[in-house]
């Protein structure tokens, strides 16, 4: 990417970072993506979340973001969704290359490899920007040394909005390094809910009506081979979980490791 990048200011001692805007892409009216410097010494483990924002006018206005991008890469990205009226929504769709962004320096998050325990298959289950999450994940080499199979999921309203995700599985598929690691192990699940598309309907309904496991040729889930992570709405979030637990599978965390688990940070 031949962008110019001018220095960060110089942080205060436990302060936001300022980052550089580096890339900004519009999926559809209600999507976006964008990149931004990562800061030297900022470590994160992929698919955790950090804390971003812009100046406000008596305070920096900051909120949770799943990074993007994998641990790996020399950038930051972000999948974000646009609110009008949204603090810092409202305003973060409008940024352009060269503007800057507040970076908090801690990542934290339970959307990661080490909080479930071994397994054969990984199943990602996603709705809109829940995705973001995984796309750092599926990127992420230690993923399959640890899986067999890696399948992905993701759920939006309207066709124009899985862009992002068919986008990111097509680049890794044509990535030179990448490629070779994901050969036979990585597969996509996208659907629509309101719009014609091949795959159709919720992921929970897809799920409890099997036609999800018959779709991908594999066997409902079990909890001897498989593992979970699922992001999306709440209530997303906790019907996914119910039928996990429903099949056997144990909530896990950083501190216990277990089946499946989910993001606590965005379930209000």
């Amino acid at each position: 990417m031949n962008v110019e990048v001018k220095k960060a200011k110089k942080p205060k001692a436990n302060g936001p970072t300022a980052e550089k805007v580096l890339f900004v892409k519009h999926w559809t009216d209600q999507l976006f993506s964008f990149r931004i410097t990562r800061p030297a010494g900022f470590r994160f483990r992929s698919g955790e979340f950090v804390m971003i924002g812009l100046e406000g006018e008596k305070k920096p206005i900051m909120r949770a973001y799943s990074i993007a991008s994998p641990s790996w890469d020399e950038e930051l990205e972000f999948f974000s969704i646009k609110v009008p009226d949204g603090p810092l929504t409202s305003r973060l769709q409008k940024i352009q290359i060269g503007d800057e962004i507040l970076l908090n320096k801690k990542p934290v998050g339970t959307l990661v490899l080490d909080a479930l325990i071994p397994g054969k298959r990984l199943y990602m289950f996603s709705t809109g920007t829940g995705f973001a999450p995984f796309a750092s994940v599926i990127r992420d080499p230690e993923t399959y040394e640890k899986y067999d199979e890696v399948i992905v999921t993701h759920t939006c309203r309207d066709v124009a909005e899985l862009a992002y995700s068919q986008k990111l599985v097509k680049e890794i598929y044509d990535d030179e390094m990448l490629s070779e690691l994901v050969e036979g192990k990585l597969r996509l699940y996208d659907t629509a809910t309101r719009e014609d598309f091949p795959r159709t309907g919720r992921i929970t309904d897809l799920i409890k009506s099997e036609k999800f496991f018959e779709d991908m040729g594999v066997e409902p889930i079990n909890p001897a081979t498989d593992r979970v992570m699922i992001c999306g709405s709440n209530a997303m979030i906790k019907d996914v979980a119910d039928l996990m637990e429903a099949a056997g599978l144990k909530e896990g965390s950083n501190a216990q490791p277990a089946h499946f688990v989910i993001e606590k940070a965005f379930v209000g």
